[in-house]
């Protein structure tokens, strides 16, 4: 059993070179589908009914069709449109235009979440409706909805792992590979799902730490439970105080 794990590892290098394209892939893919939401967050908010309409249309029609459908149209429907895109290029289209409906949304109750009062005060200081929102709403939205897009981040890293149904050679498509040429499946997949475990939560880690750095206060640290916080969800009152008294 140990000198099949070591086999499988012999092509360490190989799915390295795999995660690095998922990586690559996946932050080109949330670049897209940044811009895509926050556009798409405007347009839903815009007075103009000629502009919500379609942003409207794009976030129903993407979040409820599987995005490896809308990989196969990217990759093989555009080209008779005209549109040729190579298999890398349309899994970041493809992944981008998906995760965008969904950070148009999140966008979007991010913006509504910033106080009226605060609007007001950037008109009372004659500021630019532009100004207003990228000095003013913008970087509160965005510091309400971190949390949320660094989950789509994550998202997408994940979902990256479909591109391999389009011959996209990322960490799946490796996986797959070296599996049909040694046959240790056990092994060669969950070395794979070690490689996303640990990529996905260096992605995490990194966040945070551009989190605390980018937003004045910081991001606030997760709180952790204290020891008495799941007794005092499973006993009745007249217990926890009775523990509380005992622990003192």
């Amino acid at each position: 059993m140990l000198t099949d794990w070591t086999y499988a590892l012999q092509d360490w290098h190989t799915y390295l070179s795999g995660a690095w394209l998922s990586l690559r892939l996946s932050l080109a893919a949330f670049a897209l589908a940044f811009a895509l939401g926050l556009l798409g967050a405007l347009a839903r908010r815009s007075r103009y009914a000629v502009l919500r309409a379609p942003a409207a249309v794009y976030v129903e029609v993407i979040r409820n069709t599987p995005v490896l459908l809308q990989m196969f149209v990217a990759y093989f429907a555009l080209p008779s449109a005209g549109l040729r895109l190579s298999p890398v290029q349309a899994g970041v289209l493809a992944l981008g235009v998906n995760v965008g409906a969904y950070l148009t949304e999140i966008f979007r109750a991010g913006i509504q979440a910033v106080p009226p009062g605060q609007r007001e005060a950037a008109r009372v200081l004659a500021l630019s409706p532009v100004r207003s929102f990228t000095h003013v709403v913008l970087p509160q939205a965005l510091r309400n909805v971190y949390p949320a897009v660094v989950n789509q981040l994550v998202q997408i890293i994940l979902g990256s792992s479909l591109l391999s149904a389009i011959s996209v050679p990322e960490l799946t498509g490796t996986a797959m590979v070296i599996n049909s040429r040694t046959l240790l499946t056990v092994q060669v997949f969950g070395i794979a799902a070690v490689i996303y475990l640990v990529l996905t939560n260096l992605v995490v880690l990194a966040a945070g730490l551009l989190g605390r750095v980018a937003f004045k206060p910081p991001l606030p640290r997760a709180v952790r439970p204290r020891p008495l916080d799941a007794v005092r969800r499973l006993l009745p009152a007249r217990a926890v105080s009775t523990a509380h008294k005992e622990a003192a």
